[in-house]
């Protein structure tokens, strides 16, 4: 995944595939596969960790060790630290797949390492390689929690407060998320959803009335609705989203929306239903061609009519003032989608920020451009960075002036409890049980 720079959610699902149809000793039944899930995404959350318990049994510095040997150590760290698998089965295995992949010699080396390793547990290790928090409580954070520091110092300044929540935050992070299914309008609900499942394979969503939360295990493949797309996977705080923004007070007409970053797909399906619902009509938009092709299959079966088209948001095909609703959920570094895609925290760089920023007002300005008088804009990301939400809102509106306003988003999300003092709206992991998403709603009032 690293050689490929590809993410274990996007790669790791197609090869348990082929593991589960291949015949003969290589076969996956469903136990090798859970074990394969666990060592791939536990080993990427608490690579920073394993790192640094790494580093203090080698005799030279991380970056000195190759790629490869560091990835089995890694993982072979995971069996014995954060697993429940014995000692001596995560040694020998990570030994012999390190003779079967690097070699002999690279094997001993593994061998030596993991020994080192297993002489002690994860708090132990926890004590004598992260720095006291009353020195340096972000670097503790770092280490104990497995994130980058600056990561630990933006989510930290997003969050407020004191040490509790940001750890539990960083907690919630390293715990692997429920798999939400939505009911998409029109097509199912979510009580036919939970009727076909049975109630030992789903539960109701927390917040979202077109949630369907599956049990431990539960393969969304696997769900009749999900492959006739009547139903597909999103988390709830994307649904909350969507939602917020359909269900926000309009001043006039209701007739046609937009959702301007419409790729893959999942909050236009929903807002496609929801508009046909009331006789209204979805423009989906994205800008590469391939990601406009998986909005269209979304889409495929909507009740009623809408459009999906290949188009750069910045530079927007359609005229001024053209739309009543406009979702804009924009690029952006991904860190509220940490338990999902744990190795984006050490892929992205701070400079990240610098590079999405004028992506960002740059499409706020397209939404509030594209927006009549009275309709109403939702600037969204998955991300908490206050880079990414506060300061591109508030860089925007200022440019507009009295021109458009922001309007509580609270109170559309009924029954969601800990959104902040608003108008806008930020959601948590640890607080929601959603990704971190961030929600602002605009009026355009001249």
């Amino acid at each position: 995944m690293d050689e490929r720079d590809a993410y274990a959610n996007l790669v790791l699902p197609p090869l348990l595939r082929k593991a589960r149809e291949k015949e003969g000793p290589e076969k996956f039944d469903a136990r090798d596969a859970a074990l394969a899930t666990e060592l791939v995404y536990g080993t990427l959350r608490r690579q920073g960790t394993y790192d640094a318990v790494i580093a203090a049994c080698v005799d030279r510095p991380l970056r000195e060790v190759d790629p490869p040997v560091l990835d089995v150590l890694s993982l072979g760290v995971h069996q014995l630290l954060g697993t429940r698998i014995p000692t001596h089965a995560a040694v020998s295995a990570s030994v012999e797949l390190a003779r079967v992949v690097l070699g002999d010699g690279r094997a001993k080396f593994v061998n030596a390492v993991l020994r080192k390793v297993a002489q002690h547990d994860l708090d132990a290790w926890l004590e004598r390689v992260a720095p006291p928090y009353d020195e340096d409580p972000e670097d503790h954070l770092a280490v104990v929690h497995s994130h980058p520091r600056w990561v630990v110092s933006a989510l930290w300044d997003s969050l407020g407060g004191g040490r509790n929540g940001i750890e539990d935050l960083l907690e919630a992070d390293n715990e692997r998320p429920e798999v939400t299914l939505v009911a998409r309008p029109g097509r199912v609900t979510a009580g036919e959803l939970l009727d076909a499942l049975g109630e030992e394979s789903a539960a109701p969503g927390r917040w979202s009335p077109y949630a369907v939360r599956l049990s431990e295990g539960g393969e969304p493949g696997a769900v009749d609705a999900v492959r006739e797309n009547r139903a597909g996977v999103q988390d709830e705080g994307s649904q909350l989203v969507a939602l917020a923004l359909a269900n926000a007070p309009l001043d006039g007409p209701d007739r046609a929306w937009l959702d301007g970053c419409a790729g893959p797909g999942g909050k236009a399906a929903l807002l496609a239903g929801l508009a046909a619902q009331r006789g209204a009509v979805l423009l989906a938009s994205e800008k590469q061609p391939h990601r406009a092709g998986l909005v269209a299959k979304a889409l495929d079966g909507n009740p009623g009519p809408y459009q999906v088209i290949a188009a750069d948001g910045t530079r927007p095909p359609w005229r001024p003032g053209s739309f009543d609703r406009v979702l804009m959920d924009v690029p952006c570094t991904g860190l509220g989608a940490l338990r999902r895609r744990p190795e984006a925290r050490w892929r992205r760089r701070p400079e990240d920020l610098d590079g999405f920023a004028p992506l960002q007002r740059s499409l706020l300005r397209t939404a509030l451009d594209s927006v009549r008088v009275g309709g109403v804009v939702g600037y969204a990301t998955c991300s908490p960075h206050l880079a990414e939400t506060r300061a591109v809102v508030g860089d925007v509106l200022k440019q507009y002036g009295p021109a458009a306003e922001l309007i509580d988003a609270r109170p559309l999300l009924e029954g969601v409890p800990a959104l902040g003092d608003g108008p806008d709206v930020q959601l948590w992991p640890h607080l929601h049980g959603t990704d971190a998403m961030y929600l602002a709603l605009i009026r355009r009032i001249a």
